[in-house]
């Protein structure tokens, strides 16, 4: 199938007509805004460091991860949390009662819940046994009304990262976007999908500071896509979705590249040592490959084993009910001390 992907044909109609909310300061975007006086907004003028509106575009944080990732400006938006970035691409490319997104079970569930809020149909198709995509199934359920198919890669729950051959191919044969959710990114060898953006117009990645930077507590998403798509999306966010607490304390945390590094490198090495001890423990059947800050187990019986671990105050995620993880059981690597904690009540309970 050759791909004649067009970003026109596949924004809804009413976004295209729509004007954006602009505020006054949207004009002086690019001026030098530290002498003007500001009361156009309505805002309590006493200074005590929020009684401002954020910056709208987030400038200084685009800029910053602009030059860490190697893209524009112009192709990065930020949310509030990677669930809002996901939100506004079904606002901005699915019809409601008419079209269709793909997703690929056992995954992340945020995309089938925002598809059922959109009142968009989600056409689910199975990963293999192995957890990789099954292409012929996926373009088998493709109609001209699928806008979307969205990848996990290193997917959750099961942190195997999808095959290069696979990506490649879902986006040169598929005419709508191929959405490459990497909230695991760091915690693989595998490169980012983000310098791709260049070559697929019909490519968008997430990411999120929530993993690999420590920062759930401030909710900050990423999206990378062509200009095109960003300015899409630009068009329909809200005028303020990133508060100026989550920019300042993302600008500091984005300053401490090193320090990141250092984490991340930690986790890995404690999910390794983990991997170590579980593949002693009896009642763990089988270890699902990882790429990411979790290891997916198959026990004798999940649901036994979840409540057995609650008792000895350890909170896991039973993963028995999703497609093709019956009992199994998702862990995070947490700080060394709540590993062995682990250990300890795993070898308890062997």
């Amino acid at each position: 199938m050759e791909n004649k992907f067009d970003i026109n044909s596949l924004v809804r109609e009413n976004v295209k007509a729509m004007k954006p909310y602009s505020s006054a300061r949207d004009e002086f975007e690019d001026f030098d805004t530290t002498e003007m006086i500001f009361l156009d907004a309505n805002e309590n003028p006493f200074e005590n460091g929020v009684n401002r509106y954020p910056d709208p575009q987030q400038a200084t944080v685009k800029s910053v991860l602009a030059e860490q990732n190697g893209v524009d400006k112009n192709q990065i938006l930020l949310g509030n949390g990677s669930d809002e970035v996901l939100d506004l691409l079904f606002r901005a490319f699915c019809e409601p009662k008419i079209d269709n997104v793909i997703t690929l079970p056992p995954t992340y569930g945020m995309y089938g819940v925002l598809a059922n809020l959109n009142a968009i149909e989600n056409r689910e198709v199975l990963l293999s046994t192995d957890f990789q995509p099954q292409l012929d199934a996926i373009m088998k359920v493709v109609d001209t009304n699928s806008k979307m198919i969205f990848l996990c890669s290193p997917n959750n729950p099961t942190g195997n990262s999808f095959s290069e051959e696979s990506v490649h191919y879902l986006l040169d044969n598929f005419n709508g976007l191929v959405v490459i959710d990497e909230a695991y990114i760091d915690f693989s060898d595998k490169a980012s999908w983000i310098q791709k953006i260049k070559d697929y117009p019909n490519l968008i990645i997430t990411q999120t500071l929530s993993k690999a930077y420590g920062l759930a507590g401030i909710r900050l998403g990423i999206c990378y896509a062509s200009a095109a798509i960003i300015a899409v999306l630009n068009k329909i966010k809200p005028p303020y979705n990133v508060n100026e607490l989550t920019q300042k304390r993302a600008l500091e945390r984005l300053a401490s590249p090193n320090q990141i590094k250092e984490e991340i490198n930690f986790i890995i090495a404690q999910r390794e040592q983990l991997l170590k001890v579980i593949n002693e423990v009896n009642f763990v059947s089988k270890i699902y490959p990882t790429e990411a800050n979790f290891i997916l187990i198959k026990v004798d019986n999940a649901n036994q084993r979840y409540d057995e671990l609650i008792a000895k105050g350890i909170v896991i995620r039973n993963r028995t009910t999703q497609p093709l993880c019956e009992n199994t059981l998702r862990l995070t690597i947490g700080t060394e001390e709540e590993n062995q904690k682990l250990i300890d009540a795993l070898k308890s309970l062997n």
